[in-house]
């Protein structure tokens, strides 16, 4: 899958809620904060689910009620649409869930 062109970043990048461009890195990552643990943990099986045939996996941390993603494509070293749509996905999943 090719990288993003600049013309794609800056076009998807901007459809995307909360999302930002890692400093340093070809990504883009988003901490999403849920009421407590089960929420957190709950989205996050959620994700996998939906992530798994997609056979993208993201980079992501947990603590308590609190998920850090970070999405980059490995293959491609680097930012494809392939992130842009799991993003979408993510944040389709929490609606509802997050906290403001």
């Amino acid at each position: 899958m090719p990288r993003l062109t600049e013309a794609e970043r800056q076009e998807l990048l901007s459809a995307l809620d909360g999302w930002a461009l890692v400093e340093g890195r070809d990504a883009i990552e988003k901490r999403f904060v849920f009421d407590d643990f089960n929420a957190a943990f709950g989205w996050m099986t959620r994700v996998a689910l939906v992530a798994e045939p997609m056979n993208h996996h993201p980079e992501w941390f947990n603590v308590y009620n609190k998920v850090d993603v970070t999405l980059s494509t490995h293959d491609a070293n680097g930012l494809t649409r392939r992130d842009i749509e799991l993003a979408q996905r993510m944040d389709q999943l929490a609606v509802g869930l997050t906290k403001a």
